[in-house]
């Protein structure tokens, strides 16, 4: 008996161990309930597809391309209410000498070519009286505005170096949300910085910043001072200019805003060439088709625009457009958003005819458009 309980003992073990291991993991076999729970197991990725253990590679190649940018401007400075009594300048003459004041900003700015063009914001560097550029490796040297477009909120400076490094462009349409990206700049001044993160959202737009709004938006750290600075992706080609942040206490909080390079880039060209960037213009006012307004307009599952106001003697009245007007198509694009529209009006070459279909009164009807030279925007010193 003795013999029997040792010869059976240990398989019977075994094999009491090996259903209770099948029970637990795979309960269905027997009957058991799953509680309606389906799992999926995560596959396992090949070792070519996990990320880099260091971003040092990417770091090298871009950040000599990007420099510190110190502004200086001077201002008017009230006087003391003594200079502006009559009884002191009948003493003292008229011809006070005015008093000034120096303000001085920071930013950064990205070497495009070997040739010395630079790109940065247009706030970093708007009526400054002087720009002092910092290169990684040392130099200094002062810069000059070529031209500026507050509408997209860049300029373009020009330096006077040899041997500059350039930096490498990447393609800001082929980027994916979930792509590393790396931020550098001169954040509050302390030096060239790298601050590491994700793309986390691509054309955002309507955020109230810029005329024309095309952000890529990261959770790489951006601050006061990176403004104008390079965002990279993983292998130090540039993908954006850093332009700015949502933060309700001054700091980065994980969503800041980079103009695509794509965009940048023809800005850049049109500013070389024309010292300004030339935009076509209809002269006029849209609004989206809300489902309140093509009730009101007995428009339901209509898509389109609504021509909300129209500029005197501009291209769309010479054309026979008319406030609310249904914009159906321009040139044959679908106009069902807004923006887009206008941003494909702009792209247009002055003196080109466009073709506008458009609904009035339930009737469809097609009208023909020159484009126009869209009028400088105000800035404000």
């Amino acid at each position: 008996m003795l013999k029997a309980l040792r010869f059976f003992g240990w398989p019977l073990l075994v094999g009491v161990l090996v259903s209770l291991l099948i029970m637990q993991q795979y309960p269905q076999l027997v009957g058991l309930p799953m509680h309606d729970v389906q799992l999926r197991q995560a596959p396992i990725y090949a070792r070519s597809e996990e990320g880099p253990a260091s971003y040092a590679t990417a770091v090298s190649v871009a950040s000599p391309a990007v420099a510190n940018l110190y502004t200086t401007k001077y201002v008017g400075k009230s006087n003391h209410p003594l200079l502006d009594d009559p009884q002191f300048r009948k003493f003292y003459g008229e011809n006070l000498p005015g008093q000034r004041r120096m303000e001085s900003s920071l930013g950064s700015a990205v070497i495009m070519s070997p040739e010395g063009y630079l790109l940065t914001n247009n706030h970093v560097t708007a009526n400054a009286d002087q720009i002092v550029v910092a290169l990684k490796d040392g130099r200094e040297t002062l810069a000059r505005v070529i031209g500026s477009d507050p509408e997209t909120d860049l300029a373009v400076l020009k330096i006077d170096l040899k041997d500059l490094p350039a930096m490498t462009l990447g393609r800001s349409d082929n980027i994916r949300i979930g792509d590393v990206t790396l931020a550098i700049g001169n954040p509050f001044g302390v030096g060239q910085t790298v601050t590491m993160g994700i793309i986390s959202a691509t054309g955002r737009n309507q955020l109230g910043l810029n005329t024309y709004e095309d952000f890529i938006q990261t959770d790489a750290a951006i601050n006061p001072g990176n403004s104008g600075g390079a965002l990279v992706d993983a292998y130090g080609n540039l993908v954006g200019i850093n332009t700015a942040i949502f933060s309700k206490s001054g700091g980065s909080q994980g969503i800041g805003f980079a103009i695509p390079v794509k965009l940048a880039m023809e800005v850049m060209q049109a500013i070389i060439e024309h010292g300004k960037v030339i935009r076509g213009w209809l002269g006029l006012e849209v609004q989206p088709l809300t489902p309140e307004l093509a009730e009101s307009f007995g428009l339901e599952g209509r898509q389109g625009i609504i021509v909300a106001g129209i500029y005197r003697n501009g291209p769309a009245q010479k054309a026979g457009l008319q406030p609310n007007d249904l914009i159906l198509k321009i040139d044959g694009e679908p106009a069902g958003d807004a923006r887009r529209s206008m941003n494909q009006v702009a792209r247009a070459k002055p003196g080109e005819t466009i073709r506008i279909e458009v609904m009035r009164n339930g009737k469809p009807m097609e009208l023909k458009a020159e484009i126009g030279v869209r009028p400088p925007v105000a800035t404000s010193n």
